[in-house]
């Protein structure tokens, strides 16, 4: 968005020059026995953008604890942003019976201006009948939009 010497700017426009942050912390564990992607409790924001083209820049957290051992199975932390899933995951070896904080970072585009929601989803690389649990207190989801481009 441009602005042009003389130009009378509007409330809206100077709202759209601060970035906006947010955070949604779990407030309800995940336990994950599958490959199915399951959306974490509480780890979701929905929110409006006034323009087309914002940017995002999202970090999600992920506090794992493996119920079970497994040497090829691991705990798989992702982002989904209106529906759709993101490239990228959050890793957790499930090999040993620890807690382990581990966290991914997304960037991206809202290309419509509107209503958006960005959320944390979790499941297993292979099914695991005991499977691993998403934590409440260190799982959350940060992200700073930007509406300026």
């Amino acid at each position: 968005m441009p602005f042009f010497s003389g130009q009378k700017l509007t409330a809206g426009q100077l709202d759209r020059l601060q970035p906006v942050p947010y955070e949604a912390v779990a407030n309800g564990s995940l336990t994950s026995t599958t490959t199915t992607e399951t959306d974490i409790p509480g780890a979701s924001i929905t929110f409006t953008t006034k323009a087309a083209n914002a940017t995002f820049q999202a970090t999600g957290t992920f506090d794992c604890e493996p119920l079970a051992v497994s040497s090829t199975i691991m705990m798989l932390g992702k982002l989904n942003v209106d529906g759709v899933g993101q490239s990228g995951v959050a890793v957790h070896r499930m090999n040993q019976l620890d807690r382990d904080t581990v966290s991914m970072t997304w960037t991206g585009v809202l290309a419509a201006a509107g209503s958006h929601t960005l959320k944390l989803r979790g499941n297993l690389s292979a099914n695991l009948a005991v499977g691993g649990r998403f934590q409440t207190g260190d799982t959350k989801l940060q992200f700073t939009i930007t509406e300026v481009v």
